[in-house]
């Protein structure tokens, strides 16, 4: 096609222009995300003190003020099932300076579980890391006269028992319900905020079992004050080699891992997002942290925002179903 000189000049120009445009509207987010943090990073961590999310991000506070030159600040806020924290990160400025750091199930569950929520976890919330993997211990008081899971699941079928978890939608519930759908067993839920209150209630004989997180929970197995029967994961923990997997010790294809995860508020800069999960990922990747990490079953394998995404949908299919299957609601 024949384009005359005078054609293709406005045509250079539009080219020069639209380019032009595209840099400009281009350039305000490479500067952020080059930029970014410029003041302290608050993460709160929708659980109490201790926990695994806590302390892994307290874990890499130090590092992350000697990478960023800007702190990384913990603010703990526990509270229905996560929900309290989460909304609090969901109400915040999308500018990567609010996080939550919590589990996933208060993206993957929560929503279906409580009914009368204000804002929507997995529609305000975006992914910016998966932390790590991490399970929950079945244990119980010595003086429950069970060896086993399934010396458990023999005597709750006769007699009244009773579990302890950190709370209603969180991991420790849902693994519960999980194993008390797969075996027939009835037990009776009594929630807690937070694996920690929970275990102590079980140490001291309140409540006779616990769903618990393995870091929390696998000290006090390990002194003798509870008697650990198996862990909830697909595979042993490291750290207490000697007990089964619950699908080990008679509930074949039972599994229940949950993610320790890192969310921002939607409308998050995605440039920010992945400048939060490079630099979130190389710190895990420290060997002193992954050794600190490594010490209480918590292991991180490195995910990209939309790696993290894809686990979400994947987890909240899962648990989703559960969750409508049992009709677990709180309105």
């Amino acid at each position: 096609m024949f384009i005359m000189a005078d054609q293709r000049m406005r045509l250079c120009n539009y080219l020069f222009a639209a380019c032009t445009a595209t840099l400009v509207m281009a350039a305000p987010t490479v500067a952020l995300s080059q930029a970014f943090p410029s003041k302290p990073v608050r993460v709160i961590v929708s659980f109490p003190p201790g926990t695994p999310n806590d302390f892994i991000l307290r874990a890499i506070g130090e590092s992350f003020l000697a990478d960023a030159k800007q702190p990384l600040i913990v603010d703990n806020q526990p509270g229905a099932g996560g929900n309290i924290g989460a909304e609090a990160v969901a109400r915040a400025a999308p500018d990567g300076y609010t996080l939550l750091g919590t589990i996933d199930t208060v993206v993957t569950a929560n929503p279906r579980i409580y009914k009368r929520l204000s804002f929507k976890a997995d529609a305000d919330l975006v992914p910016v890391i998966y932390l790590a993997n991490a399970a929950q211990t079945l244990v119980c008081h010595p003086s429950v006269p069970v060896q086993s899971v399934a010396e458990l699941i023999a005597y709750a079928k006769a007699h009244p028992v009773n579990y302890a978890s950190g709370g209603i939608g969180v991991p420790g519930h849902l693994a519960a319900e999980l194993f008390l759908a797969s075996t027939g067993v009835k037990m009776n839920h009594v929630p807690y905020k937070g694996p920690s209150p929970a275990t102590q209630d079980v140490i001291a004989g309140h409540v006779a079992c616990g769903f618990l997180a393995t870091p929390v929970a696998m000290p006090h197995v390990k002194s003798g004050k509870l008697r650990g029967l198996g862990v909830t994961s697909a595979r042993r923990s490291p750290i207490a080699p000697e007990l089964p997997t619950i699908a080990e010790a008679g509930v074949p294809g039972y599994e229940a891992t949950f993610g320790e995860m890192v969310l921002a508020p939607k409308g998050t800069p995605e440039s920010v997002v992945i400048a939060l999960n490079e630099r979130i990922a190389k710190l895990l990747q420290r060997p002193d942290v992954r050794e600190r990490m490594l010490a209480v079953d918590l292991e991180f394998v490195p995910n990209d925002p939309s790696q993290a995404a894809a686990r979400l949908r994947v987890e909240s299919e899962k648990w989703g179903r559960l969750v409508d299957r049992l009709g677990l609601k709180v309105e």
